[in-house]
């Protein structure tokens, strides 16, 4: 294949560019993947997968793998000179998930789960591909690709997506400033502990002038460690590894021996992003966009939304199913997204690091009462997952959302999404479940009185017809036992119906990544595709007849 056939080149192999690359292939975009790196990254660096994107993995087809390999974390506990001052559990009542965890995965693992995955979809990653240059007109960009062994390349393509990381050079060649600040400097280590500490928890640690974070990986007895003050000495992993015991042993009340660190890194905490991240035919996404305190484990989980969101817009302008439009969206709905994550990690940074100099004194008191406030303690909880897992984003300002008003059920804007509780019990939302996965929208009609069954059937067809390559086309009734309806989607009880707040004879469009564009009531075939091209959809050429 000669570069030119290729629609859209992604500058990044890190888990940004890797996920937007398959969402581009899944949906039949020719794409070609270039790293300036040797070779894949051998460190761990980000571990935490949160609810949300434990989610965009089950749409792509990938989350058992994740969940086979990963270690779960329901609680957050924090110690102080050998005692457990509080011990803060998941609260996933306010957003409901079929994921109500956060999954520890190595980034090392979570990219060659990505990266076998495309390969799978007929893409190879080349290393030792940097970009150098790129100019773009109207209808192509041009990328200069310099090969580490030699020789220079100039490629022509459709498009072109940055994520090639926080010093990224496709941002520093479209011009996109970063603006923000550097705060804290931290040291994060990784090893194995000889400790009886419960590895469904992350362990927070006040050692008197600041603080130890312990995060359980997969690997048995492996911990990151994290020092929030003493960030010296990373040259020599033995002498981190007896401070860090030192430290712990302290915390615990028990001795704690830390093997030497496989892995030591010092970094100086940036909170910077940019205001735009499309130009013309190239876009960025993840670090490359913004970076982010790793106080919450937030940066790798919004690049890969970033990733996810582009992924299928960019493949539905590609294939000529959505008008050019449908691009936009995308700045209009992450750029936000970053804004309000800047705020929060810093807020988490500050938490995790607690330079309080009155902490030791009012730190026991303060959770202790927490403790004995059931009520209270609880909503705690419910707000650090609303503010950690990703779930409570939404985009009811995005010009894909439709407003409706007094809107019963989930509102546009909104996740379509379950408890593993209403899953196990809702035949509806099983089958909802398992539509998510189709890489199209989906149109969701709920059935009408019998008189009315050969109209509706009808104005369906219509939609099916017009936009079946881009729509998949359900329609929810009580029993699947009639062929008068386009491919019924079985809701006995009405669970399904009741909780996305749709009556008889209406319609909920939802976005190939699981959000709820908008519902309505359906009034014909015209207005009903009327709707759809709001969205930037594109009916089908008709096809030809001989």
């Amino acid at each position: 294949m000669s570069p030119s056939s290729y629609d859209v080149l992604v500058v990044g192999a890190g888990p940004v560019g890797l996920t937007a690359a398959h969402e581009l292939a899944r949906r039949g975009v020719a794409v070609r993947v270039v790293d300036r790196a040797s070779g894949p990254a051998t460190t761990s660096r980000a571990t935490a997968t949160h609810a949300r994107t434990l989610e965009t993995y089950y749409q792509m087809g990938l989350v058992d793998e994740f969940l086979r390999r990963g270690q779960r974390v329901e609680h957050f506990t924090m110690h102080q000179r050998g005692r457990r001052l509080i011990r803060l559990d998941t609260d996933y009542s306010s957003v409901p998930t079929r994921f109500p965890f956060t999954l520890q995965v190595d980034q090392v693992i979570t990219e060659e789960i990505l990266r076998n995955a495309l390969h799978d979809l007929g893409v190879v990653v080349e290393w030792g591909v940097g970009l150098t240059e790129l100019d773009q007109t109207d209808d192509m960009v041009t990328a200069t690709l310099e090969h580490v062994g030699g020789g220079t390349e100039h490629v022509k393509v459709g498009w072109l997506v940055g994520a090639d990381g926080g010093h990224s050079l496709v941002r520093q060649r479209l011009g996109f400033e970063l603006l923000g600040e550097s705060s804290e400097t931290w040291l994060i280590a990784d090893a194995v502990l000889d400790a009886d500490l419960p590895r469904d928890s992350l362990h927070w640690m006040h050692t008197g002038n600041g603080t130890i974070m312990l995060v359980p990986f997969p690997a048995p007895g492996k911990w990151r460690l994290l020092d929030t003050v003493d960030v010296g000495g990373a040259e020599d992993p033995d002498a981190v590894a007896d401070r860090f015991a030192r430290k712990i042993t302290k915390a615990l009340g028990i001795p704690v021996r830390v093997s030497t660190p496989t892995w030591v890194s010092v970094f100086t905490i940036q909170q910077r992003m940019i205001r735009q991240m499309r130009s013309g035919r190239c876009f960025v996404a993840g670090d490359a966009a913004h970076v982010h305190s790793p106080a919450s484990g937030q940066g790798m989980n919004t690049g890969i939304q970033d990733a996810y969101n582009l992924g299928w817009k960019l493949a539905e302008v590609v294939r000529g199913h959505a008008d050019d439009a449908l691009l936009d969206s995308y700045p209009a709905e992450r750029v936000p997204v970053g804004a309000t994550l800047l705020g929060t990690t810093k807020t988490a940074t500050a938490l995790v690091a607690l330079r309080n100099a009155a902490a030791p004194v009012t730190l026991p008191i303060g959770l202790g009462l927490l403790n004995l406030a059931t009520p209270l303690k609880r909503r705690v909880e419910r707000k650090i997952m609303e503010g950690m897992s990703g779930l409570a984003l939404h985009y009811c300002a995005s010009p894909l959302s439709q407003p409706v008003s007094a809107a019963d059920g989930i509102e546009p804007g909104y996740r379509v999404a379950c408890s593993v509780e209403t899953e196990s019990v809702s035949v509806g939302w099983r089958e909802m479940c398992a539509e998510l996965t189709d890489p199209r929208w989906t149109l969701l009609a709920t059935a009408t009185a019998t008189v009315e069954s050969d109209r509706l059937a009808a104005v369906l067809a219509d939609v099916e017809r017009d936009f079946g390559r881009s729509v998949s086309v359900r329609t929810v009734v009580d029993t699947v036992d009639t062929g008068t309806y386009p491919r019924p989607l079985g809701d006995p009880g009405g669970t399904l119906r009741r909780q996305l707040g749709l009556g008889t004879g209406e319609y909920a469009l939802i976005r190939p990544d699981g959000y709820l564009a908008g519902k309505g009531r359906i009034a014909g075939s015209d207005e009903l595709t009327a709707r759809l091209r709001r969205f930037t959809l594109v009916p089908h050429e008709p096809t030809p007849t001989r």
